[in-house]
């Protein structure tokens, strides 16, 4: 019994020696961890619940103003009312805010549950939409409303407890002289994910609400436009209600940038862009009997002296106010519709079109620098080679004369003769291990084949073929080709047969050997078609260095960057690309045989009535063939002294007609306009502006006259200073 009492006493003591270790552990265990949470890492946890009590309070800058030449604005802000949403305010409410979501989803004809996300915050567990800025800000959720939505919730505020109607700002577009300019100026969306990291990364303050430049001059400028936002420190108390102000950092206003646009010449060339499409149209086309599509357009003016763009104008474009408070998905859809011509694409600087005959510019100096003369060359009717015909434009024949009489009268079969020994000196079908290819050659030192460097976002290329492409498309597209070649083209079968089989036919050839340069290649290239395609900023450009003398310049819209205070902030200077590799001769040939053009030429009856004793004129005209479309017209003009300023305007219309009868009216009145002709006052130091306008200390902008309507020209009457 004893015994037994004894051994029930030791595990009793055993079990109690258990507990008490237990216990000792546990005690050791927490005051290890008290000690590492205060002594350890005591400093970071105090400075996690001092940074808790502090909340950043963002105040967006003033987006800056963009100016045309003379200091009018082309895009500015204007005042608007914004609702914004109290987040803690409406979730104080008994129902957490539910029925209020509703009342205003119904007010601005959305849903509840998208207001709910545009005000949740942002975590890492929340995708966007969301609110990433503090809880202490009101968050937007609708951009410029009208007056009565702004008015159903200031005047029922116990129906809207949180929701407040107040002042923003949004973007303006003035449109002096009623311009439209939309693929210049671009337009703002609200700012990515991506965005926002990157501009954490870089220590810049943004927010899920803020707009940043998506197009145009808005997004190449977007840093400078933007400005820097405002920063206010606020202490909360722990239930987040602000105390007091700890520090404050004021918004820096964006600055404005002047462009080399001018609102006027701008208004001009959209006029006279889509006076040369309601010409083409009412013209019916030999090809297939019907009017004259002229499906896009696109005119460039260019100052020869500078680089710098003055105007430029596409067709089809869009209003560029149905950016402004939010796009909607079916304005967007409408946009980049190929049914309705893509509208957002600008065929200025991001369409190609073949250029036809105006390339003979680049054809002819390329002759010149290789050694070829200006003498006599035969135009006949037709050129045959290895059973292809190739013929002038309606037969014509002119005999032998000389190589400016060719450029006057653009006699393709001239270029043609020339090309095709240019393509036998290379090796013919068996090039010789390094081809010259003068044309191609010369083309690319005129900048075609690749981007300009505009400063404009997604600028097209171009094309020029040589040997090496025609090879490195084989490569790339022989698969293809060969099942095309196979299969033909069913989904053309039904609508378009004759398409089809002639597309299945180009298959086999291509299948076989597409990447012989053939000298079919060679001869259509030397007349601006084929594979050769170019954009009217790319054509303005070779223009406008034969203009000049041979430098290739870099166009540029923008002129300078001006603070809100009036200070110059940079000033863009010309940049020059390189110097053609252009003889003194080759370029003064060029220029006689262009302004032979203008007087006696194809491009003659452009500018009938013109002073040329005052300001002389300088032209090509283009009529591009292009299988299985209308032609397209190209016309190309330059004006001016060898002294005062030189600009110049390319236009091309994509199944237009003739270069001459759809684009040259155009381009005639646009060089009018310039230089004052079209109201009587010929000018030849022109009627533009060359100094910076002048932005006062106060941000006020220079005060203009009235740019609401483009005057009334005279109607035209013959000069008899003109020589015909």
């Amino acid at each position: 019994m004893t015994s037994a009492s004894s051994r029930l006493a030791d595990r009793r003591r055993a079990r109690l020696m258990v507990l008490r270790v237990l216990v000792l552990a546990l005690l050791g265990t927490l005051v290890a961890r008290l000690w590492y949470l205060q002594v350890r890492t005591g400093q970071t946890f105090r400075d996690a619940a001092a940074a808790n009590d502090v909340r950043t309070v963002i105040t967006p800058a003033v987006r800056g103003d963009i100016l045309d030449d003379l200091g009018r604005p082309l895009v500015d802000n204007k005042s608007a009312l914004t609702l914004s949403v109290d987040r803690n305010a409406l979730l104080g409410t008994k129902d957490h805010g539910a029925s209020t979501l509703a009342r205003l989803a119904s007010v601005l004809g959305t849903t509840p549950q998208a207001i709910s996300a545009e005000i949740r915050p942002c975590t890492a567990q929340v995708s966007k939409p969301c609110w990433n800025g503090s809880l202490l800000q009101p968050v937007p959720i609708a951009r410029n409303v009208s007056v009565q939505q702004a008015l159903d919730v200031s005047e029922q505020h116990e129906l809207y407890p949180g929701v407040t109607a107040g002042p923003d700002t949004v973007r303006r577009f003035p449109a002096p002289y009623s311009l439209n300019a939309a693929h210049i100026l671009g337009y703002l969306s609200p700012v990515t994910e991506k965005e926002l990291t990157a501009a954490e990364a870089k220590g810049e303050v943004m927010q899920r609400s803020d707009l940043v430049g998506r197009a145009g001059l808005e997004e190449t400028y977007d840093s400078y436009l933007r400005g820097q936002a405002g920063q206010t420190q606020v202490s909360v108390d722990i239930v987040g209600h602000a105390q007091s102000t700890q520090a404050s950092t004021p918004p820096v206003n964006g600055d404005h940038l002047v462009t080399s646009i001018d609102a006027r010449i701008q208004a001009v060339a959209e006029r006279e862009l889509n006076n040369a499409v309601k010409r083409a149209r009412s013209q019916i086309s030999p090809i297939d009997g019907k009017p004259y599509a002229a499906d896009s357009a696109a005119t460039v003016v260019m100052d020869a002296r500078t680089g710098r763009v003055v105007a430029m104008a596409s067709t089809p474009t869009y209003d560029p106010n149905v950016w402004t408070g939010g796009i909607s998905q079916s304005d967007y859809a409408a946009l980049t519709s190929a049914s309705a011509g893509t509208p957002l694409l600008s065929r200025a600087y991001q369409g190609q079109f073949a250029p036809g005959s105006t390339f003979k510019a680049v054809t002819t100096a390329a002759m010149l620098q290789d050694g070829f003369g200006t003498g006599t060359y035969d135009c006949s009717p037709n050129f045959s080679i290895g059973g292809q015909s190739f013929h002038n434009m309606e037969g014509e024949s002119y005999g032998p004369i000389s190589l400016k009489k060719a450029i006057e009268v653009s006699c393709d079969t001239v270029f043609y003769g020339v090309a095709y020994q240019m393509w036998q000196r290379d090796g013919g079908l068996h090039p010789i291990a390094h081809p010259l290819e003068p044309i191609a050659t010369m083309a690319h030192a005129f900048g075609l084949g690749s981007k300009t460097g505009i400063d404009l976002p997604g600028e097209a290329a171009g094309e020029i073929q040589t040997r090496a492409e025609k090879q490195s498309l084989w490569n790339n597209m022989h698969g293809i080709w060969c099942k095309r070649a196979k299969d033909g083209y069913p989904e053309l079968m039904g609508s378009d047969p004759t398409r089809a089989q002639y597309l299945q036919a180009i298959a086999k050839e291509n299948c076989a050997d597409g990447y012989e340069y053939q000298p079919g290649d060679a001869v259509i290239s030397a007349i601006g078609q084929g594979g050769d395609l170019v954009t009217p900023l790319q054509l303005a450009r070779v223009y406008a260095a034969v203009a000049n003398g041979g430098t290739l310049y870099q166009p540029q819209i923008g002129r300078a960057l001006i603070a809100p205070d009036g200070k110059v902030v940079k000033d863009m200077a010309p940049i020059v690309t390189r110097k053609l590799p252009l003889s003194g001769s080759t370029l003064a040939f060029l220029a006689d045989a262009l302004h032979g053009t203008s007087l006696e030429g194809t491009a003659g009856p452009a500018f009938a009535g013109w002073p040329e004793n005052v300001i002389p004129t300088y032209a090509k005209t283009g009529t591009a063939e292009v299988y299985g479309k209308q032609t397209t017209s190209c016309f190309v003009g330059y004006a001016g002294t060898d002294t005062g300023p030189r600009y110049v305007v390319a236009m091309m219309v994509s199944q237009g007609g003739t270069g001459v009868g759809t684009s040259g009216p155009s381009v005639a009145a646009i060089l009018a306009a310039i230089y004052g002709v079209d109201m009587g006052h010929p000018n030849p130091n022109s009627t533009l502006p060359t100094a910076l306008p002048v932005v006062r200390p106060d941000g006020l902008l220079p005060a203009l006259p009235p740019a609401t309507s483009l005057p009334t020209p005279p109607p035209p009457s013959p000069s008899p200073t003109t020589n015909q």
